[in-house]
């Protein structure tokens, strides 16, 4: 299989993800207390942690190779207050909308990142689109749990995880952009990596982290934990 067609493939399986959770939060009637604690709350904490993992060991040093340490500094400061300021715009606006943006702001950086890195080579790559695929499962599933739940939602289930495929087909798109036409531009797909990795740590102290506590259960926290750890484990396997 060619370069370009394995990097379609990998950022579309690494975007249904997003619908694979969804579905497996359709499911939830089936042991609905259950669910609702431990397993959503472990599941919200894994999925961090893989982006904690995608961000320290992936996008960063990736993007970081490309500039000076102000610039590189700059962007990422630059991310988190970019990120944080459209959070509050869609927090304003709120609505199923508002959640299908958030989880396209932090999908796309990541796929064209993966198609520029597939370009170039080497197995930082396949860690990569592994990453994404595990924080997009526990994404989706808890974005398919806010959307249904909340207040005016007119969405039904089978809409919610049409919506979620549809951002999946993105996926590609974003990697043919990075294969093609990023790859030649190191210092601007740096800047996008370092740019991105400011804003996904906001996301995830802003909007995953405050989710994971439960009282009197300690075992969520050991998610993330597990989500960072198979992301390092990926990264020594290939280095």
């Amino acid at each position: 299989m060619s370069p370009l067609y394995l990097a379609l493939l990998l950022s579309l399986a690494a975007g249904l993800s997003m619908a694979a959770g969804a579905l497996i939060g359709v499911k939830q009637h089936i042991a609905r207390g259950w669910l609702e604690q431990e397993v959503r709350h472990t599941v919200i904490a894994f999925g961090g942690g893989a982006l904690l993992a995608a961000v320290a060991l992936v996008l960063v040093p990736e993007g970081a190779q490309h500039h000076n340490p102000l610039s590189a500094t700059l962007l990422f400061v630059g991310g988190g207050i970019a990120f944080m300021v459209v959070d509050r715009a869609l927090a304003a606006h709120g609505g199923a909308m508002s959640q299908l943006l958030a989880m396209l702001l932090d999908f796309v950086p990541e796929a064209i990142a993966l198609g520029a890195a597939l370009a170039v080579g080497g197995g930082q790559a396949y860690l990569l689109a592994f990453l994404i695929g595990m924080q997009n499962l526990p994404e989706g599933f808890n974005a398919y749990r806010e959307i249904r739940n909340s207040d005016g939602n007119t969405l039904s289930s089978r809409k919610i995880i049409l919506a979620f495929t549809a951002l999946a087909l993105l996926g590609p798109v974003s990697a043919a952009l990075g294969f093609l036409v990023l790859v030649d531009s190191p210092l601007v797909l740096g800047g996008i990596m370092l740019f991105a990795s400011g804003g996904i740590l906001y996301l995830v102290f802003q909007d995953i982290a405050p989710q994971v506590p439960l009282k009197k259960h300690w075992a969520p926290a050991q998610g993330a934990v597990a989500g960072f750890a198979l992301g390092l484990v990926g990264h020594l396997l290939v280095h």
